[in-house]
């Protein structure tokens, strides 16, 4: 299995606030302590060899990320009870992929969160973000 140094999503038995929910032959389910105090039950899942991005990610991967993805969702709804979801991948760093290891975000979504309803398309649609206007 391909790993790369210094990458936390190669490492994630080495960060005690790291949490692995389920895990299958190729892919985790985590979430980290840090990030729940405002993405309440939100979590990653990440394949287990270093990927630089989803596009590079094994037909295996992605039958194993589907399994998780479900696995997941039955988890928080019991858990956490959301009223949704937003669900996403950031490739490359305009897209803001802080840590170039493939992840995808789960993020349970409420009702009574201040952004409640503004997904993933509200802030790239915003007209402040349309190409050509810095010149």
């Amino acid at each position: 299995m391909i790993k790369k140094e210094n990458c936390p999503l190669c490492s994630v038995h080495d960060d005690p606030d790291q949490n692995i929910i389920f895990e299958n032959q190729s892919c985790y389910f985590i979430q980290h302590n840090i990030h729940q105090g405002v993405l309440e039950g939100s979590g990653l899942i990440i394949p287990k060899a270093h990927h630089e991005d989803a596009f590079a990610l094994t037909e295996e991967e992605w039958a194993d990320t589907y399994d998780l993805l479900q696995k997941a969702k039955t988890y928080l709804d019991q858990t956490y009870s959301p009223d949704g979801y937003t669900l996403g991948w950031n490739v490359g760093k305009v897209s803001n992929q802080e840590i170039p290891h493939a992840h995808l975000h789960v993020i349970p979504r409420y009702h009574d969160e201040p952004l409640a309803g503004k997904g993933i398309r509200y802030w790239l649609k915003q007209p402040e973000n349309k190409r050509g206007l810095l010149g």
